[in-house]
Order: structure tokens, then C-alpha cells, then sequence
């Protein structure tokens, strides 16, 4: 394996559902794919033959008969990510893991011991990070602009319809975890990011429409205290009807109010902030459609582009495994809030 400055990184791919797809197009992109692997016949074949690929069944075949790949795409179901990538650590790969990093804090654990153990890299995609009015507040937090942060909500308010769970892995609670893993887990990182740790929850999560549909809740209210002081509320459901509605971060300081709103958190709703305008945001990407559902932003361009600085010119991890187990370990403090663990 090589990672040399200029040097094309070689990519593989284990997992090649909707998500798989995508990651293959950015790994052609900003580098080379190399190899992908789906147990399920047929999946991998797609983007083998669109790529010209090599494909594989078993990622342990793939693993040891292209050890010139630098960079393992994991983009299996939620439930597998952790023995995914803990395989690929091992067979002396870097490692890109999908979202959410796992379903566990212990399995999140394991992989960044595995990271360290094996130096290499765990990458994280939290594409949310990357969207321009997320980055833009986030500067102004970090400057202090806002003072003193007092409040935050969160709104996520989407739709996934029995269509969407259907002859799937989503909706089981080994593989997909629950709504707050599979749907929200970009926006549980951003509180994380934004404003610090969670110290305290009380959550009421019901399932009212997916009853023999999924083995979770699709609704959610939730109160948050922050170790800095912050109270926050989240408020989540997958029972918007027909369409998503908003997904929303709203913000009030001592010296301004700001909300970050749209569908996927893609747009600067509302801002009054003492002696400063935000202004010249850039257009964001558009958010993945899936035909009959629509996800988040698609970002990945920005994650690709940010695990090609890390590994060719010393850059900086835009989300480490800390921080991706972080957002698991507030999700499991509301789901053991909710008496659901």
C-alpha cells in the first residue's frame, strides 16, 4: 500500500447497496476503485461492470488478493460496520466507515483500539459538517459571536413510508439500530460538534405508524442538558406525511438567534446576531434522492476530498473516531433514557 503524496489512493468497497453506489463514484473521482464485495449475488456486479472492478463475495478475498488498496469503503448495514471495519484494520487497511460509526459505544471502541493498534486510519462520514450554513455558524460559535450559547433546538421531521423498510435490513434492531441511527445520526453530530457533550437526558419515543414495520421507535421527544450548561430539545419523527418537512438547528445566545433550516439543514432560515451578518453562502449540494425517499446532503465529495488531504498531505481527520463514537454515545443515552436499551 502507498499513500505518497500525488499518488492516486486505491479504493475498495465492502456493502454495495444505494450508499455503495455513491461511494464508488466519488472513489473514482478522487482516486482509484480497485475492488468491491457484497455477499448478496448480484450487488456488487452493478458496479463492478460500471467501473470495471474486480468483485468479490467474500471481503476476506478481496483483502488478500489486492493488498496494493489503501482506503476500505464500509457501506454495510449499521449492525455490521463495526466487525467490517475491525476486519479490514486488521488486514492493514485504512478504513471509511458509513455513518452511523456503529450501533454500540463497546463496538465503537473496538474499532478505534483496532485503528491505533494497527496505525492506520478510521475515517467517519458525517457529511452534514459540510453543509455551507452549518459551516458557516459553526464559525460564528467558535468565534463567540453568539456569547453565551443558552438554548438549542433540533427539529427532524422526515418520512419513510412502508416502502422504504420493505425486504430490507432498515427497520431491524440488530442490523439498523433505530430511527436515530439510520435517519439522524448527522444531526446527533452536530450537537456533539457544535456544542459539547450531553450529561442528561429525558426522551418519550413511541412507534405510531410502523407498528410490524420496524422493531423501534419512529417518533421522538427529547430533552437534552449539555455539560456546558446548554438545554436543548429534540423533536424527531419519520411520519411526516407523504413528504420531509424540516430539519432544523435553532440556536439562541446571548448576543444573537440564528436557525439552520430547510429539509436537510441546507439552508440559513433566520439570523439576528449583534453587530454581524452572515452573507455569500455558496449553493450546497443537492440531497440524495432515492426516488421515493430523499436523504441527507450529498457531501461526500467533501469527505473523499478531506481523507485525500489527510493521507497525501498531513491534513486534519474532519471526523475522527472519537467523535463518531461520541454521537453513539449520546444516541445510547436516549434510547437508555427511553428505557429502550
Amino acid at each position: 500500500m502507498s499513500t505518497e503524496k500525488n499518488k492516486k489512493i486505491k479504493f475498495g468497497i465492502i456493502g454495495c447497496g444505494r450508499i455503495g453506489h455513491r461511494h464508488a463514484m466519488h472513489a473514482s473521482n478522487f482516486g482509484e476503485l480497485v475492488a468491491v464485495c457484497d455477499n448478496v449475488s448480484g450487488k456488487s456486479s452493478d458496479i463492478a461492470s460500471k467501473y470495471g472492478v474486480a468483485e468479490y463475495k467474500d471481503m476476506n478475498q478481496l483483502f488478500s488478493a489486492h493488498p496494493e488498496i489503501d482506503v476500505i469503503a464500509i457501506c454495510t448495514p449499521n449492525g455490521l460496520h463495526a466487525v467490517h471495519t475491525i476486519a479490514a484494520l486488521k488486514a492493514g487497511f485504512h478504513v471509511l466507515c458509513e455513518k452511523p460509526m456503529a450501533i454500540t459505544v463497546h463496538d465503537c471502541g473496538e474499532m478505534i483500539y483496532t485503528a491505533d493498534k494497527m496505525n492506520k486510519r478510521l475515517f467517519i462520514v458525517k457529511q452534514n459538517r459540510f453543509n455551507p450554513p452549518v459551516v458557516a455558524v459553526k464559525k460564528v460559535l467558535d468565534e463567540g459571536r453568539l456569547g453565551k450559547i443558552y438554548s438549542i433546538q433540533l427539529n427532524c421531521f422526515w418520512n419513510r413510508d412502508e416502502a422504504y423498510y420493505a425486504n430490507s435490513w432498515k427497520g431491524t434492531k440488530d442490523l439498523d439500530g433505530g430511527t436515530l441511527f439510520t435517519q439522524f445520526s448527522h444531526f446527533i453530530d452536530l450537537l456533539y460538534w457544535m456544542f459539547g457533550d450531553v450529561k442528561h437526558v429525558n426522551a418519550i419515543l413511541n412507534n405510531y405508524h410502523h407498528q410490524g414495520i420496524i422493531e423501534f421507535e419512529d417518533t421522538g421527544v427529547v430533552t437534552l442538558e449539555f455539560d456546558n450548561g446548554i438545554t436543548g430539545t429534540l423533536n424527531y419523527t419519520v411520519n411526516s406525511y407523504q413528504k420531509n418537512l424540516e430539519g432544523s438547528l435553532t440556536i439562541f445566545g446571548e448576543k444573537g438567534t440564528v436557525k439552520i433550516g430547510g429539509q436537510y439543514l441546507n439552508e440559513l432560515e433566520y439570523q439576528d446576531i449583534e453587530g454581524l451578518e452572515i452573507t455569500g453562502l455558496p449553493p450546497g449540494n443537492p440531497p440524495n434522492n432515492y426516488g421515493h425517499y430523499v436523504g441527507s446532503m450529498s457531501n461526500h465529495d467533501k469527505v473523499y476530498e478531506n481523507l485525500i488531504d489527510v493521507l497525501q498531505h498531513g491534513g486534519t481527520i474532519a471526523t475522527n473516531g472519537f467523535e463518531g463514537m461520541k454521537t453513539v454515545e449520546i444516541i445510547e443515552k436516549i434510547y437508555s433514557a427511553a428505557g429502550k436499551l
